[in-house]
């Protein structure tokens, strides 16, 4: 399936905590289709700092700080069905939605959970892809419980569960 994924980094984002684009791709693209989404379609990435993602966490949340990752949905699905929506009438992809990851937050929560920098952006970047799919976990225990329990899947079906 040809999906288009673009990810950057801010200028912002302080060279030691850079993450590895092709691992953000690669849960991208491994997510998508262990979810079973099979319409081509595209997703994008900004990768900032704590200043970048306290900003827009204001702007669109009201929440005063920054924070890990956020995601911006342009479908509306419920986990597992995939209507397709609108697609782009110039590339022919369906447009999931925005991610924006805090490479400071990655860092900082890597350290503070004592696992690798890869380990806890691939489990954010899961956790965001899984949002853009129709997944939550504000309002009932059970839809977090289901959401987390597909997170730990798709890390252990990548190998990266440690």
């Amino acid at each position: 399936m040809k999906h288009t994924i673009y990810v950057e980094h801010a200028e912002s984002v302080r060279s030691d905590v850079r993450l590895s684009i092709p691992l953000i791709k690669r849960c991208i693209r491994e997510t998508l289709r262990l979810e079973g989404m099979d319409m081509p379609c595209e997703v994008s990435v900004l990768i900032t700092d704590d200043d970048g993602i306290h900003g827009i966490n204001l702007e669109f949340r009201g929440i005063d700080k920054p924070t890990d990752v956020l995601s911006f949905p342009a479908q509306e699905f419920a986990p597992g069905e995939f209507v397709p929506g609108d697609i782009d009438p110039e590339t022919g992809l369906m447009p999931l939605g925005d991610i924006m990851l805090s490479a400071e937050r990655v860092d900082h929560q890597a350290r503070e959970y004592r696992q690798s920098r890869e380990r806890e952006t691939a489990y954010l970047v899961i956790h965001s892809v899984l949002h853009l799919l129709g997944y939550d976990h504000v309002d009932e225990a059970e839809e977090k419980r289901k959401m987390r329990r597909r997170e730990a899947e798709i890390i252990t079906e990548m190998g990266l569960k440690t």
